[in-house]
């Protein structure tokens, strides 16, 4: 090789020589063009550098997604949005189709204009749609729209209700004569024939009184907002009603005027009044409301009917959230009397979830428990008997669902550990279970109506994710989006690989991942950023494409950072144990850990133990501020985005799951709270806000502010005005994470 050349390839190219040994190869090379062929392509390649702007602003490094697939009633069509916002329908298992022209969208004309829909929904025979527009969020998961109905045989567009706009979780009765919605806190349903409205409830009112639809606090920590079910005959509506009038208002001010608007919503924190929830069914005939009663009970997180029969089944807990009750109504029966058939009592909390199914027989029901130690699979009959059906030493992770013609029970489980999610069918006749998906990392699964196929969504730590279809055997349908582009693009830079560790906390064994900085020599010292959440319902070590947040952490490698996170006790899919013995002290057990496993990590030869920093959000702030006050010897610096700061200040449905109330657990609000700590600050600490933080509200940090002002301690603050708890919007998220690239590289 030319000398000219070796010395490019020595000055440009060092990353190889690590690698492989290149430049030995490359000395035996006689065809000198192939040489400055693959001389150019590694200059290129290497060329490539990470920022801020090119991951939050210009959101490069996106996966792309199946957004728009529906499964038709058979099982063997789905429909997609073209981009001309037809509706296409096509053969699942063929690759080839390339559709038939469902809804021409030329035709979805209103007003002059085209109807510019940002979602669709069938009715239960699939002759009819329902067009979703304008959406716009309210919460997290609740939202405002505009909804217009299309008839497919006649081509017929038209308006949900002019006169009561916008409305919210419009749906098709079963029989598809009726289309219900709520507007205004009020259920009303039309009869699309006719083109009738009915009002059935009359006393909704903003900040009073809900009907079929959940308060802030339902939404947030339930996890539901449509509070109304349809009965299979389409005759009767279930419904929930949510007085609020005791529910104590918080104030949200919006800049940008000359005065700021007040923003009031009814917001209970730890300890305060809930709203008074009562269950009703409504005839969709006559209108007439008949009150369900339940007994005792402070929330009723859960309401379904059967899918074949008209049972309705509800669930109610108390206000500790430890004794949970399943009432059945059967409306075979003239006037159908609520009875409890089923409970389960717990010494912390029971969980609440979607893992609940009624079977055809009309005699029982498929959910999950942790009542073994470790949550499984069980059929509880509506005699009160429960069988459990999978079990082990590990987690269900999530029940995926039921397949009444074959007896297959879909799920997915923890069986190697949390790091991977793994999809499983169960048979009920062998009560036998069997692997469906073979690659190692997380796998999610939605399955085709039917149960024929399942769109298999699978990553790992370090490949993005990729989607494909398969039948219930495991075997390859079709791929749908593999994300080729991304991986070619990541191709082009120089990343570092996420590992898996275990590290000894104290004698306990914690799961962790490490990114060692580009070019690592173990030789010399580096700093490690700590990232974490910590939280009960959340892992943050697992083997999972983390999309944005992995390339911010490879732009932290390339300045030579050590990124390190940690799951703790209190985290998930390690049995009940593990994850409830944060009971009535959070925060203790999960700081102990993080400052546990830093100490340890501490010990290795390229750790520089001097410069440690702790970034987390939401929870993961308040470990930050923890870690920073509590673990002021062991951190340099933290980030704390979002936090809560005393559990004073947060809601009570999730607060009391896990603390009780303030009046019956003064000291494990008070021993946990970093607020109580500030004294300890030594190390540099960033706080960040979002004014109009629904969820955690801002008072929260005003409240750490006061504190380390009176403690005399220095710290940096950042608000974001009019943002949310998610901190985003035009410019928002890359403005803020260029300033805490800007605080870690300054501080750390």
């Amino acid at each position: 090789m030319h000398p000219f050349l070796l010395i490019i390839f020595d000055h440009f190219v060092p990353p190889f020589k690590t690698i492989c040994n290149f430049r030995a190869q490359l000395k035996t090379m006689k065809n000198l063009s192939y040489l400055i062929i693959f001389l150019s392509t590694a200059l290129i390649s290497f060329s490539q550098e990470l920022s801020v702007e090119k991951i939050w602003k210009n959101y490069e490094f996106y996966t792309k997604g199946v957004d728009g697939f529906k499964s038709m009633k058979d099982g063997e069509y789905y429909t997609k949005t073209t981009e001309d916002l037809s509706v296409k329908k096509y053969k699942i298992n063929d690759p080839k189709d390339k559709g038939s022209v469902l809804v021409d969208g030329a035709i979805l004309n209103f007003g002059g204009k085209q109807l510019l829909y940002d979602d669709y929904e069938f009715n239960s025979d699939e002759t009819k749609i329902l067009f979703i527009c304008d959406v716009q969020p309210v919460y997290r998961r609740s939202y405002t729209a505009k909804y217009f109905l299309y008839d497919i045989s006649s081509n017929k567009l038209s308006p949900l209700d002019e006169n009561h706009e916008p409305q919210t979780l419009a749906e098709y009765s079963p029989d598809g004569r009726m289309v219900s919605y709520i507007h205004g806190n009020d259920l009303f349903i039309k009869e699309v024939a006719s083109g009738k409205i009915k009002k059935l409830t009359q006393d909704g009112k903003k900040n009073k009184i809900i009907n079929g639809t959940t308060d802030w606090v339902y939404e947030e920590e339930f996890s539901v907002t449509k509070a109304y079910a349809w009965s299979p005959d389409s005759k009767t509506i279930a419904f929930l009603k949510f007085n609020e009038k005791q529910v104590k208002e918080f104030n949200l001010a919006y800049y940008g005027s000359l005065y700021p608007e007040n923003y009031k919503y009814k917001y209970p924190k730890a300890g305060e009044a809930n709203s008074v929830v009562t269950a009703h069914y409504v005839n969709v005939n006559s209108a007439k409301i008949t009150s369900i009663d339940l007994g005792e009970y402070e929330y009723i997180p859960r309401m379904k009917w059967s899918a074949n029969e008209n049972k309705l089944i509800l669930q109610t807990l108390n206000r500790h959230q430890n004794l949970l009750k399943y009432h059945l109504l059967d409306f075979a029966i003239k006037r159908p009397v609520s009875r409890v058939f089923f409970e389960e009592k717990s010494d912390t909390y029971v969980e609440i979830d979607d893992n609940l199914v009624l079977l055809n027989d009309g005699k029982s029901l498929l959910r999950t428990s942790e009542s073994s130690g470790y949550n499984h699979l069980y059929k509880v009959g509506f005699d009160g008997k429960a069988q459990q059906l999978t079990n082990g030493n590990w987690d269900v992770m999530e029940f995926l669902g039921f397949d009444e013609s074959s007896g297959l029970v879909f799920y997915s489980a923890a069986t190697n550990g949390p790091l991977n999610k793994i999809i499983y069918k169960f048979d009920m006749e062998t009560g036998k279970s069997e692997r469906l998906t073979e690659e190692t990392g997380w796998s999610e699964a939605a399955f085709t109506s039917g149960f024929n196929y399942f769109v298999h969504s699978y990553s790992t730590a370090n490949s993005p994710t990729t989607h494909v279809l398969r039948n219930t055997k495991g075997e390859l349908a079709t791929e749908l989006e593999t994300n080729r582009e991304l991986t070619e693009k990541l191709n082009t830079y120089t990343l570092v690989p996420k590992e898996f560790i275990k590290i000894n906390s104290n004698g306990i064994s914690l799961n962790a991942s490490i990114m060692k900085p580009i070019n690592f020599d173990p030789t010399k010292k580096y700093p490690v950023y700590v990232t974490v959440y910590g939280g009960p319902g959340s892992n943050e070590v697992k083997n999972a494409w983390d999309g944005n947040d992995f390339m911010y952490h490879q732009l932290l490698a390339q300045k030579g950072y050590i990124i390190f996170s940690v799951d703790p006790r209190g985290t998930m899919y390690r049995g009940a144990e593990f994850k409830k013995c944060t009971y009535l002290q959070l925060g203790k057990f999960e700081i102990e850990d993080v400052i546990n496993a830093c100490n340890e990590l501490k010990k290795l030869p390229y750790v520089d133990p001097s410069r440690f920093g702790i970034m987390g959000w939401s929870y993961g702030g308040y470990m930050a501020s923890l870690g920073i006050t509590k673990g002021a010897d062991v951190f340099k610096m933290a980030i704390a985005v979002a936090p809560v700061t005393n559990w004073r200040y947060y809601d009570n449905i999730y607060t009391e799951r896990f603390m009780r109330t303030p009046e019956e657990n003064d000291k494990g609000y008070d021993l946990n709270s970093p607020i109580n700590y500030v004294h300890q600050l030594k190390g540099k600490y960033l706080l960040v806000h979002g004014s109009a933080d629904d969820n955690v509200h801002y008072q929260n940090s005003m409240e750490m502010v006061n504190a380390l002002v009176k403690a005399n301690k220095q710290f940096d603050m950042f608000i974001y005005p009019n943002r949310n708890h998610g901190i985003y919007g035009g410019n928002t998220r890359n403005h803020l994470f260029q300033l805490m690239f800007d605080y870690i590289l300054k501080n750390l």
